[in-house]
């Protein structure tokens, strides 16, 4: 093959593996980071409206038959109670604010089973675990607190209340901001506190099945039970997890642009060593050309035969582009081998998520991208001369 050739041939191979490597890292940042988000504040959340940020809600409450309607809406996998309240612990020689979030015994431990680093979870339905929390690393390192260490929570209403709990777990996500704030406990404690009964919450989390139908899923359940009034006179407030945090969800957006770019930028390097590939194998047989005229054969004939020589090298380098680019997914994947630091990227590697569908319409995007772009240096045989052709050295 000659060096031209290569060239191309490299130069397609390297678009099509930065292109397959761009769009893995976009998906695996969305996904990777929307689990951190959704495994703390769920989906969608139904509170009281408040027009506040504040952790300290106005108790709701839903019938049996209300929940069993939102429950039976597509896409719904499973509905929970909590309870969030702020609080301060404070040891001999630490104290910190934190929010403590309250939880019955059918609460879905996988998120924190995923994340925990010592200690164990904590079940609920075990009436002798109710004052037992899920905390931090980073709460516990910075309050010097360890797995069964017992320590007093100072909540503050009318008049300061302390509650006394201890340690059963140790956990640790990637999203600081939440690792510095929440605390996991049972709800029951949270109600006493409240002065609510045990039908009493300050938020409904729903968890859904398919992240990609969150607005469908919201606009059902909205018009099930959003801006209307409870049987005490609170109005309720739905929200997706992309309005509680819209910075997070605005800037993983922004990745699939930075993706179209690497995109449009490969396909016109890529574009350019197929076009100058095309180009030297018309230059290399310009003689077998003008016999080829000479001889009555048609331009399109003739340019059928050196576009289909041309796809021959482009195949090879989607080829070699596919290995080098899933080789690198999958590198990643198994090895976490690229690392990041996870306090300004909510994560601590580089993730990396494969989609077949995504990567089938990159190789037939790139291929049929590939036979257009090659039409037009193909159009140079119908003006090449057969006697000059001949003579062509």
């Amino acid at each position: 093959m000659r060096p031209g050739i290569k060239i191309a041939t490299f130069g397609i191979a390297v678009g099509l593996a930065v292109m397959i490597a761009a769009f893995s890292v976009v998906a695996g940042f969305k996904n990777e980071v929307s689990n951190q988000i959704v495994g703390f504040g769920a989906h969608i959340q139904i509170s009281s409206f408040d027009v506040g940020t504040s952790f300290e809600k106005q108790p709701i409450t839903f019938s049996e038959s209300t929940l069993q309607q939102i429950s039976a809406i597509k896409n719904v996998k499973k509905t929970e109670k909590v309870i969030t309240k702020p609080s301060i612990i404070k040891t001999e020689n630490e104290f910190q604010g934190v929010v403590f979030k309250g939880i019955d015994g059918n609460f879905n431990w996988s998120f924190f089973k995923k994340n925990l680093v010592e200690g164990e979870i904590i079940d609920y339905k075990n009436s002798d675990n109710k004052n037992k929390v899920l905390i931090s690393k980073s709460l516990a390192d910075a309050l010097n607190l360890q797995v069964g260490d017992k320590f007093n929570s100072y909540f503050f209403q009318q008049q300061v209340r302390v509650r006394r709990f201890e340690i059963a777990g140790i956990y640790s996500t990637t999203y600081s901001e939440f690792d510095k704030i929440f605390v996991i406990c049972n709800i029951e404690p949270l109600q006493i506190l409240n002065e609510w009964d045990s039908t009493q919450f300050s938020t409904l989390e729903i968890m859904l099945t398919d992240f990609s139908r969150l607005d469908k899923a919201h606009k059902d359940i909205n018009a099930l039970v959003g801006n209307r009034f409870s049987d005490d006179g609170l109005l309720y407030n739905t929200l997706t997890i992309k309005q509680l945090y819209p910075q997070i969800f605005t800037w993983l957006d922004m990745l699939d642009m930075n993706a179209i770019i690497i995109l449009v930028l490969m396909l016109i390097v890529a574009g350019f060593n197929m076009i100058s590939g095309l180009l030297i194998l018309i230059l290399e047989r310009t003689q077998t050309i003008g016999i080829f005229k000479a001889l009555g054969m048609k331009n399109s004939g003739i340019s059928k035969i050196f576009l289909i020589h041309a796809l021959f090298f482009v195949a090879k380098g989607m080829f070699w582009g596919n290995i080098f680019g899933v080789g690198i997914i999958l590198v990643q994947h198994f090895t976490h081998i690229i690392r990041l630091n996870a306090e300004f990227y909510y994560v601590n590697f580089v993730p990396v998520s494969l989609n077949i569908s995504v990567w089938l319409l990159l190789n037939i995007g790139v291929f049929l991208s590939s036979i257009l772009i090659l039409i037009l240096p193909s159009h140079i045989i119908t003006k090449i001369s057969p006697a000059k052709a001949i003579k062509f050295e």
